[in-house]
């Protein structure tokens, strides 16, 4: 599903991402790891359009979206949430996460039910839908009503997880998705991660979900990719242990 090939990103003198290079199957469990300042979040927007490369190419699903705008990559199917969860505060839990459906069309609220459109309507219906459901898988179905910036930030995340996973991605990005969260959400959030019919793609400093959630790791330091495979091989690989798990 996805194929990061020869990525390179330079801020200045400073090689952040050295012609990166991996692949993920369609429907595994990636996850990237490796110290503070190896490039994760950067190879992140390399791969959500936020940041072109130097060089190298992105496919996603065997199309090549290096050009593409995030917009544009996004309403292909490439979806993501931030290390700081990033949430309409002004709007309800189910608002943010109908939100993610409006590019799609539907609404028109009492203007739609007076003109009596029938399509619009039940195009809303099955958005609300939805949204209920993916409410219900993250947990959030008692506090769809409240305003999302009254939420804590373990909530809040579980908000973002639930908008991107509303428009049913083909490739989701998880940037630290367990931080902020309390044990019982960390495990919500790991059945979710596990329920999921999508590729995954996650960068997480929690070493025990990473080792139960992934089906593989890519391991960066320094911007360049020292190993990648299985959780348990890349685990006890000596490059790893010395560079990040010590």
């Amino acid at each position: 599903m996805l194929a990061v090939q020869g990525v390179s990103v330079a801020f200045g003198g400073v090689r952040a991402l050295s012609e990166v290079t991996f692949e993920v199957p369609d429907g595994q469990v990636c996850g990237v790891i490796g110290p503070n300042g190896a490039g994760k979040t950067t190879l992140f927007d390399v791969v959500t359009g936020l940041r072109r490369p130097d060089a190298g190419r992105v496919r996603v699903g065997g199309e090549d979206m290096t050009g593409l705008s995030a917009v544009r990559r996004a309403r292909g199917g490439v979806r993501r949430t931030f290390q700081r969860p990033q949430v309409f505060g002004r709007l309800t839990v189910a608002d943010n996460v109908l939100a993610a459906l409006d590019w799609r069309g539907g609404g028109g609220g009492l203007l739609a039910d007076l003109g009596g459109w029938p399509a619009r309507r039940r195009l809303e219906r099955e958005r609300r839908t939805r949204v209920a459901q993916v409410l219900e898988l993250c947990g959030l179905t008692e506090v769809r009503d409240a305003y999302a910036a009254a939420l804590p930030v373990g909530r809040r995340r579980l908000v973002e997880l639930a908008r991107a996973l509303a428009d049913r991605p083909r490739l989701l990005l998880l940037d630290e998705p367990t931080s902020g969260l309390d044990a019982d959400q960390t495990a919500r959030l790991a059945e979710v991660v596990a329920a999921l019919d999508t590729t995954v793609l996650l960068v997480e400093h929690d070493m025990g979900f990473v080792m139960g959630a992934c089906d593989r790791l890519v391991v960066l330091d320094l911007g360049r990719v020292i190993a990648s495979g299985p959780p348990e091989r890349v685990r006890d690989d000596p490059a790893v242990r010395a560079a990040y798990l010590g």
